[in-house]
């Protein structure tokens, strides 16, 4: 069976295993107070040209996800996203379990626009509604594709304007950054947002996400919020160590350049067959739209996730290359079209 499925099925990444069993026996301060941990994090602070940042590392994204929005938000107030966006459709309600609302807008790219941000704020306008208070989006979005400098100053601009926060979903950022078709530097994400985290999980870790605070007004207690949702891990080494790697030499960013270039091929693969594709995707992931009967077929060797119906006889599938797929699964399943 090849596996095309996701891009976190893989353990981790050789240079991390090692690091960890190296730093296995080593007796050091819990809950992410240890050196790795604060070793990763200046690290981050480097890459990303965010100095005055705080830097916390959490297990997973939904958790980043709730906790920081539960954090940053009142009782009373929602967030705004997309109609696919991850807090909204993939994470159980988490964010609503917290107490605060999702407000979503369709798009057909995946991606947030002003005009759905005024929208909602022209939407809930007084005490009797929640008050929009937080835009959410991902990067790489759920559907692959990816923001343009422009694309995120003026969501930013937007948001500045309202005085909403900005915070970006960075599970997949590591393919955001390296696409062909993004122009954004690490740098640009700090200057825009007020919070965005650096995801492990999908690109190379075991597992871990990187939160990085920008907004001042959000450092304050943050801890508290984390260990409040369960998410402050006692052996908290083992997330800084992760990081410590990835973001020693460049490899994060070497992994999530693999995890592109795989996927591409597969698409451009796809296109000289002339399959037909949801979306021109510039990053991991792939949704090739096939006959009822070929996904059939495909799945009996191939395992992917079943995106939706195109139409009553064809389904959307979703192919994710990761940072460890070998050219030779994209040129199986090529081959076995």
């Amino acid at each position: 069976m090849y596996y095309l499925k996701n891009d976190y099925s893989e353990g981790c990444h050789p240079d991390i295993l090692a690091a960890l069993t190296k730093t296995n026996l080593e007796a050091t301060t819990g809950y992410g107070l240890d050196e790795y941990c604060q070793s990763a994090a200046e690290q981050i602070k480097k890459v990303f040209s965010c100095p005055d940042a705080d830097v916390h590392f959490l297990v997973g994204g939904t958790q980043a996800n709730f906790t920081m929005i539960s954090h940053a938000l009142r009782p009373y107030e929602a967030v705004v996203t997309v109609s696919t966006g991850h807090i909204g459709v993939h994470e159980t309600g988490a964010v609503e379990a917290t107490g605060h609302e999702v407000l979503t807008f369709p798009s057909s790219d995946g991606k947030v626009h002003t005009w759905m941000i005024e929208q909602a704020l022209t939407e809930n306008p007084d005490e009797h509604t929640v008050e929009p208070a937080m835009v959410y989006l991902s990067n790489a979005t759920e559907i692959g594709t990816v923001y343009t400098r422009r694309e995120l100053e003026e969501i930013s601009d937007c948001c500045k304007a309202h005085g909403l926060y900005l915070y970006l979903d960075g599970a997949r950022l590591g393919t955001a950054l390296t696409s062909s078709q993004s122009d954004l530097k690490p740098e640009d994400l700090p200057r825009l947002t007020d919070a965005f985290y650096i995801g492990g999980t999908k690109n190379g870790a075991l597992f871990g996400e990187a939160m990085v605070i920008v907004n001042d007004g959000l450092k304050r207690h943050f801890r508290m919020s984390i260990k409040q949702k369960g998410g402050m891990l006692a052996k908290g080494r083992l997330l800084g160590v992760q990081f410590g790697e990835l973001f020693r030499d460049g490899l994060w960013f070497r992994l999530a350049e693999h995890a592109n270039a795989q996927a591409q091929a597969l698409q451009k693969g796809l296109k000289e067959k002339g399959v037909p594709l949801m979306v021109d995707s510039p990053s991991n992931q792939i949704f090739p739209i096939f006959p009822d009967t070929q996904v059939e077929e495909l799945s009996k060797d191939f395992a992917f996730e079943i995106w939706g119906k195109a139409d009553e006889s064809h389904t959307i599938i979703r192919l994710v290359t990761s940072w460890a797929t070998k050219p030779q699964v994209v040129d199986a399943f090529l081959k076995a079209l």
